[in-house]
């Protein structure tokens, strides 16, 4: 009588109580997976190799397909990623730039070309390492590691020919326009035009598009942050106030769920304050969004930066006595704030 395990016998009676469907469990790993990272820990790397392969061929056998996209692009890569580990480069690099013609899988396509393309940047073959970093954002722009493909394409190209960049990434921006990297694209021109070809309002125009045309990137507020950087540069602190009310725009406080905030929101408080200051003369318009910041960002380490310039601001608009009032707070809340000593020269006790 052949014995069966407890915990399928469970799982059987729990079928049969619940109508016969099935029961859900992970889908278990290829045994010859298991085997070939066995092999690898243990240094055996032609072992390894040698399963991976074998687990190429019975991947194929698993049901549903879904499994076998799963499954297959692990063997695949597997086989590549112990000949690089190996310090066998040339081999791991024929590996990963075949697996696109062995698997209709994007993820583990993609992969595989953005890790031979850094393998071969590595290794100083620039003309073959840009053709498969490339080749990873034009033919899988929606693959998360199209990102990284572009990023290692501006942080390698900007030092070599930022012109000739520029115009590939210009050349992109359409087609690709509605895809996942579209926003990267138009963020790594912005820095190319900003910091490689000196040209701000180019930059300045880019980065005003990330928020526009892609509202929900992870890019948006550090698009805003900069565009308003860059207007001041360009002497428009007006744009830049816009800009910065746009960014602080974006606070949100999820009730019951935790809260979001951009690392950017406290800095933009403080910078709004100090431009509509300094720059716009609006001294109320400042007072108020120095004294947001503490009440809006209870956390932020500019929290006495915010109450000294509001004690400045307040000063400006000859309120001696409230500015000694936030003077004496800023001492009693950050008796090490580095603006103490400056707050002598508004008279204060």
């Amino acid at each position: 009588m052949k014995l069966v395990p407890p915990s399928i016998t469970i799982a059987i009676v729990l079928a049969g109580a619940l109508g016969g469907g099935a029961a859900c469990s992970a889908p278990a790993t290829l045994p010859e997976l298991t085997t070939a990272a066995q092999r690898e820990k243990a240094g055996d790397i032609d072992g390894a190799v040698a399963a991976y392969r074998e687990a190429q061929r019975t991947c194929r056998r698993l049901r549903p397909a879904r499994r076998i996209a799963l499954a297959c692009g692990e063997a695949l890569l597997g086989e590549a990623e112990v000949l690089e580990h190996a310090g066998r480069t040339q081999p791991a690099i024929a590996a990963y730039l075949a697996i696109p013609g062995r698997t209709g899988d994007p993820v583990a396509s993609s992969t595989a070309v953005y890790r031979a393309g850094m393998l071969l940047l590595r290794e100083h073959q620039i003309t073959a390492a840009w053709t498969a970093l490339w080749r990873v954002v034009t033919d899988h722009p929606d693959e998360p590691v199209a990102a990284d493909a572009l990023r290692a394409l501006l942080s390698d190209g900007r030092g070599r020919d930022a012109r000739a960049l520029a115009d590939e990434l210009e050349r992109l921006l359409t087609p690709l326009a509605d895809t996942q990297v579209g926003d990267n694209l138009v963020w790594s021109l912005a820095d190319l035009n900003e910091h490689e070809l000196d040209n701000a309002a180019a930059a300045r125009a880019l980065y005003d598009r990330i928020p526009a045309d892609y509202p929900a990137s992870g890019l948006r507020d550090d698009a805003r942050w900069h565009a308003a950087r860059i207007s001041r540069l360009l002497r428009d602190p007006a744009g830049a106030a816009a800009r910065l009310r746009a960014l602080l725009a974006t606070r949100e406080v999820a009730f019951g769920t935790g809260s979001y905030f951009s690392i950017w929101l406290d800095d933009a408080q403080l910078e709004l304050g100090k431009i509509l200051r300094d720059e716009l003369g609006d001294l109320r318009g400042a007072a108020a969004a120095f004294r947001q910041l503490p009440a809006d960002y209870p956390a932020s380490i500019l929290r006495d930066d915010a109450l000294y310039e509001l004690a400045v601001t307040l000063e400006r608009l000859r309120d001696h006595g409230a500015a000694c009032k936030v003077v004496a707070r800023l001492a009693a809340q950050f008796a090490d704030s580095k603006y103490l000593p400056r707050c002598r020269e508004l008279g204060c006790p």
